[in-house]
């Protein structure tokens, strides 16, 4: 069900759409959309064609959307607009294989008056594989350009729901006023999550239900050929469900099963050993106990581009008890094992993609350096980013790659793709060139404390912008031992005012600065995550407001007010 709309006092959580392209409009277009060529020429960048290729100096040309070239020596058409690229790293666009990317989650139905726990309609169930994610899908969410901004272009968008909430579908990720739809029913999405107070309520009534609906799907199939050739025979029935699910049990599209854990990776590859459809395992956290399971099947992976919270182990302390330590340490490895994960499937030859359902933007760039530094090649990193997701969705002759005749989904970075420094300056979707500000980086200097923390503690005065304007507040962050704690102000959202909240996880590492605080606005309570860098006074962050998406959050330490001791 659709999430209530919050005031726009708070925070800005409602900013509504996407970024504006910088790119030259014409001047009689009244909409100010219409771009007044679609021939660009990118010269003299650092291009990366695909993984594992040396970069190469080299000129990429743009026309329609496609990619006319790539090389040294390209003859320029008189309408392209040049975009020096001599300081700038070309990446192909990443693909996202599962995504929740703009979709919306549908309203739940009412029960019938003659329901009954133990057979329920299938809508009621959660079984609705005649659904569509294009129909869930909003070309207006903000979390399109979130993620676009950290390099995303296609994403195959997957549909919310129960047991088999629908079939996915593929889009560009693309201006709300573009033609996004690139492939209907891509994938019928399924998981594990049974029904409350009804049937199927727990996993394994939902491997017995999945059984029973393709069984009597391939049944009726049956039967309707023999229907329409041999007379005298009884009327089959066929129901929306066995439908929507022959596209299944014929082989021409797979079943997309989360399975987050060891054991449901085991349930979803038994059911397709079982009954022979085509499967791809997506939302994978825990599975490096069955990488020999997954090898041996064959079968297409996604996991999630996540990991752990490292809260606590950035927690620990040098003068905890030996009892504290030995936990600790226990924590530690299980942190360490769980980035480890993809390394293993690189190191095992299992090629993977990546799911982004339930991720946060912001939060994509550090898992992929931490995934790095535990072992996961570059090449293994952008390959799970380009050609593994183009190749398991049937893209690889359009997209995943720098080629000519492929669509112009690039990247154009400010340094190497999975260095800290890095930062997205343009990213091009479908050959439309999205502009993205881009910061030196800066270092503490006067701030620091000659330790190598820099200051956070005080009182600082902060702004974010909404469509109504600019609102703000303050932060005070104290500092208690070791710790850090401190208070938030912001716009109340019944208009009474100004609110208080109290900060929590309060993370300095190096020169960035997190933290996260509570709001209840119209019945709902809602936890804002704020990180970014702390330089000479200044905080330059994002603030992610649930699945509202990520705005700009912009703090001054005021020197003359000092936080409460």
């Amino acid at each position: 069900m659709k999430k209530p709309l919050l005031y726009a006092g708070v925070f800005c959580f409602m900013v509504s759409g996407l970024l504006s392209s910088t790119l030259a409009l014409a001047q009689s277009d009244p909409t100010g959309k219409k771009p007044i060529t679609d021939t660009y020429a990118i010269t003299n960048a650092t291009v990366f064609t695909s993984p594992g290729q040396a970069g190469m100096k080299a000129t990429v040309l743009i026309k329609g959307g496609l990619i006319q070239g790539v090389g040294s020596n390209l003859a320029l058409p008189k309408e392209a607009k040049t975009i020096p690229g001599d300081s700038l790293f070309i990446y192909p666009g990443f693909i996202a294989g599962a995504s929740d990317v703009g979709i919306t989650r549908p309203k739940d139905p009412d029960k019938p008056d003659d329901f009954v726990s133990s057979n329920p309609p299938d809508e009621i169930a959660g079984i609705t594989p005649w659904r569509s994610a294009v129909d869930q899908f909003s070309g207006k969410d903000s979390k399109i350009d979130d993620f676009r901004k950290v390099g995303f272009t296609v994403a195959q968008i997957v549909p919310e729901g129960g047991m088999i909430p629908g079939k996915a579908a593929i889009v560009l990720l693309g201006s709300e006023n573009s033609t996004n739809l690139l492939m209907e029913n891509t994938a019928l999405a399924a998981s594990f999550r049974g029904s409350r107070g009804m049937y199927p309520g727990t996993a394994v009534g939902v491997m017995a239900k999945f059984r029973e609906i393709y069984d009597n799907t391939k049944l009726t199939s049956e039967r309707s050929q023999k229907y329409n050739t041999v007379a005298g025979l009884k009327r089959p029935e066929i129901t929306p469900t066995y439908s929507a699910m022959q596209e299944v049990t014929t082989g021409q599209i797979p079943v997309m099963f989360t399975t987050s854990s060891e054991l449901e990776i085991r349930r979803a590859i038994s059911l397709q050993k079982e009954k022979g459809f085509k499967l791809v395992l997506t939302g994978l956290e825990d599975y490096e106990g069955v990488l020999d399971v997954i090898k041996s099947s064959g079968v297409a992976v996604l996991i999630k581009l996540e990991i752990p919270d490292d809260k606590a182990v950035k927690a620990m302390k040098d003068d905890a008890s030996e009892e504290v330590k030995t936990l600790n340490a226990r924590v530690k490895k299980a942190y360490d094992d769980a980035i480890a994960q993809a390394s293993k499937l690189e190191e095992a030859g299992i090629p993977f993609a990546f799911s982004t359902v339930g991720v946060k933007s912001g939060d994509i760039m550090k898992a992929l350096q931490k995934m790095i530094e535990s072992g996961l090649s570059e090449k293994a990193a952008l390959a799970a980013l380009t050609t593994n997701p183009a190749s398991i969705l049937g893209l690889a002759k359009v997209a995943g790659s720098i080629e000519k005749g492929k669509m112009a989904n690039l990247i154009l970075s400010t340094d190497s793709l999975f260095t800290e420094d890095a930062q997205f300056k343009h990213v091009i979707v479908d050959g439309i060139i999205y502009d993205y500000e881009t910061k030196a980086k800066k270092k503490a200097s006067q701030d620091s404390k000659g330790d190598g923390v820099v200051k956070i503690e005080g009182n600082w005065e902060y702004t974010s912008e909404s469509p109504a304007g600019s609102s703000g507040g303050n932060l005070v962050i104290k500092k208690d031992g070791a710790d850090y704690s401190g208070t938030i102000t912001y716009d109340d959202p019944s208009g009474a005012g100004t609110a208080t909240s109290d900060i929590k996880n309060v993370v300095l590492d190096g020169s960035n600065l997190s933290f996260s605080f509570d709001v209840s606005a119209s019945g709902m309570d809602i936890t804002v995550d704020v990180s970014g860098e702390v330089s000479e006074g200044s905080y330059d962050a994002s603030m992610t407001v649930g699945e509202f998406g990520s705005f700009p959050f912009k703090g001054t330490l005021t020197p003359t007010l000092i936080a409460n001791k």
